[in-house]
């Protein structure tokens, strides 16, 4: 297919990937060019006669396999954001291929003696390129590159069934979770939600064929919005049930023989390569360094947040009385009902403040203009992957180009749960290109003609993004393997959670929080009641989500050859043995729609939230002790920290940061758990 657009790089601005001329035919045709062009340009270097250096083997090898890349961001950023059928069919075909192309490189003993070759010459390399060296060498290591020829044969076929089994599990949880959602006949039912919502909800019935009900969509986590504000008690339950039910469904959306398999294969996998468990796999190349680390730090919070946490119900079960016992799907709604009686507060109070214009110009962009001194500029000119996303110019205030910012908000039936940055083009000096970043999020589309008011959940999600999205878009590296958030897992939330201080900085709210109708700024004693209320239900948030982690951990350190024939019971068991079974807070994920572990890069990873805000927290006290909001400070922290990707070790960059190590004492304060 000649005219296929993946087969030269874009000629539109920043390399942006050309979405009007991409349609799914050119996916595949240009996935097998891709991969065959790799692995042609891998063939010449370990073909090269000349002895190996750091410019034939190692660049070459950052060099190669443009076509690929090209269609892979694409394609995978459409799998989340954009998916259909034939999608679905692309990416079951494609995705075990791409697991053994994979293998064929990093199993590939030539390259590998070449990188050895290299590493053992001790090249006299910057910092940067020394680092790269490193990396592509324990890529190669960590991938089975030393291992014997049966035990790299055995490793292929784990890899291409792993890749199969992910993309099976992401599927069905797709395909469950629009199934799952909620009908309603009544508009009576939906009593406590806002206008706009019931409105929202009768027109996904009506995109339905359901004419005249009502439909309540589910998003990725067990907590659902709309508990928060329903009184109806039978529709909270039903909302609730369906949430924990998904994938454990008696349909053919059923994920728990996948999860079973996926941690089995992981666990073959990683005694393979030497390992006692994947936990221990994963977790050498993490900040954190061993399992042994997280948990002790997870051991620290666990006991004193499970212990708020019941304080919390006990002040719930006052609030609902003797009329019956407090049961998961009261919580929120409870919890809000304890905290607008306490703090004098109504979510639904703040949100005509919170236009998502405004929210994003006048707070999103301001802050990151006036710590970065980046300027936005949408360009209508440019066509998204989707009528509904916008693509904006970012520049520096004297007009040097930055890149491109692409944005993605609302939520429909083709787009995954939760909220998410993408890279669809990576900053490099080698390869002369700059950022191009994806932000996803799930906010309800309002009904024709009206504004979108967000909660302010969903306000500091998108500044919690865009920190992401900063992330890339100020990268400055050489070698795109370290551009923008290509760090370790437990690092790359740290500058997202330090963003989101930014949507309560006073100067940073007083700008764009103002009421849609009148323009008149959010009164200063409901911000204050804001602020204060803020520290109400950590509890139950810090609770939930450590439920979450520590499931993701003792899913990922069963013994090899263990083999779980029921999921409900392992994950009943394993949160009783962390001692976080507490019935009325389910783990933030259970295990049949854990997209972050079984369809994402977490596995052995989802600690990495918590383990970030140490960094954040600490991070945030660091600009309130020196003045904020300021050029200068955002300056130190864009150089120190946000350029510099993955180029230098994680917690130097920090160290570099900070002018020290980093401290837990400003995590716990935040989470009120220093007084527990």
């Amino acid at each position: 297919m000649v005219d296929n657009p993946f087969f030269q790089p874009s000629d539109l601005p920043y390399a942006l990937p050309p979405f009007g001329q991409i349609d799914e035919s050119h996916y595949l045709p240009a996935f097998e060019r891709g991969m065959a062009e790799h692995m042609a340009e891998i063939d010449s270097i370990t073909t090269n006669t000349e002895p190996p250096t750091f410019e034939n083997t190692i660049v070459a090898m950052e060099r190669a396999g443009r076509v690929l890349d090209r269609v892979r961001v694409v394609f995978f950023n459409q799998v989340s954001s954009d998916t259909n059928e034939t999608i679905h069919g692309i990416q079951a075909e494609i995705a075990p291929k791409l697991a053994a192309h994979s293998d064929a490189i990093h199993l590939n003993a030539a390259l590998f003696a070449r990188t050895q070759a290299v590493r053992d010459a001790r090249p006299d390399l910057d910092a940067e390129s020394l680092r790269l060296l490193e990396r592509y060498h324990l890529d190669f290591v960590r991938s089975g590159a030393a291992l014997a020829p049966d035990q790299q044969a055995r490793l292929r076929e784990i890899n291409e069934e792993l890749s199969a089994l992910s993309t099976t599990f992401q599927r069905k949880l797709h395909e469950d979770t629009n199934a799952s959602a909620i009908v309603v006949d009544d508009a009576a039912e939906l009593d406590g939600l806002s206008e706009d919502a019931i409105a929202a909800a009768a027109e996904t019935a009506r995109e339905r064929g359901l004419d005249g009900k009502y439909v309540l969509t589910l998003i990725l986590p067990s907590g659902q919005p709309a508990l928060e504000s329903l009184t109806n008690r039978d529709v909270r339950e039903r909302i609730h049930r369906a949430s924990v039910q998904r994938g454990n469904n008696a349909n053919e959306h059923n994920t728990t023989a996948t999860v079973a398999r996926i941690s089995t294969l992981r666990a073959e996998r990683a005694a393979l390569l030497g390992y006692p468990n994947h936990a221990a796999y994963v977790l050498e190349d993490s900040t954190a360094g061993s399992p042994d680390a997280v948990h002790e730090m997870l051991g620290k919070l666990a006991p004193v947040a499970v212990k708020n946490a019941r304080a919390e119900a006990a002040e719930l079960q006052k609030a609902i009385g003797t009329d019956f016992e407090l049961q998961p799907w009261d919580w929120s709604f409870y919890s809000e009902r304890v905290r607008r009686a306490t703090y004098e507060i109504d979510g639904a109070e703040l949100r005509p403040y919170f236009e998502l214009e405004r929210v994003l110009h006048d707070g999103v962009f301001y802050a990151a203009g006036t710590l970065y001194g980046l300027v936005f500029t949408e360009r209508d000119d440019l066509v998204g992957y989707h009528p509904e996303v916008r693509v904006f110019e970012v520049t520096e205030t004297n007009g040097s180009p930055v890149g491109l910012f692409v944005a993605d908000f609302y939520a429909r039936p083709s787009k995954r749960g939760g909220a998410w940055m993408n890279s669809l083009v990576e900053q490099s000096t080698l390869l002369g290109t700059k950022p191009v970043v994806v932000n996803n999020l799930n906010i309800t589309r309002p009904p024709v003609g009206e504004p979108t008011l967000m909660t302010f959940d969903e306000v500091n999600t998108l500044f919690h993004e865009f920190g992401h999205a900063l992330h890339g878009l100020l990268s400055n590296v050489r070698y795109p393997t370290f551009s923008g958030a290509n760090v370790r897992r437990d690092f790359v939330e740290f500058p997202s959670q330090v963003n989101e201080m930014w949507a309560v900085w006073p100067e940073v709210l007083a700008n764009y929080a103002r009421h849609y109708r009148t323009g008149e700024p959010i009164p200063r004693e409901l911000v204050r009641r804001l602020l204060d209320s803020r520290i109400w239900g950590e509890g139950f948030k810090t609770t939930e989500y450590l439920g979450a982690a520590l499931l993701d951990l003792a899913w990922h350190e069963i013994a090899p050859g263990t083999a779980v024939d029921d999921v409900g019971g392992f994950e009943t068991a394993a949160l009783a043995a962390a001692g976080m079974a507490m019935a009325e807070v389910p783990p933030r994920y259970r295990s049949t729609y854990f997209a972050h572990i079984f369809a994402g890069g977490y596995s052995a990873g989802y600690y990495s939230y918590i383990w970030s805000e140490v960094l954040d927290a600490d991070t945030v006290e660091w600009f309130t002790d020196n003045g904020g909001l300021t050029r200068e400070n955002g300056e130190h922290f864009r150089q120190t920290l946000l350029s510099r990707g993955g180029s230098v070790e994680e917690l130097d960059a920090f160290r570099d940061f900070r002018g020290r190590d980093p401290r837990i004492e400003p995590l716990l304060q935040r989470r009120g758990l220093d007084r527990s």
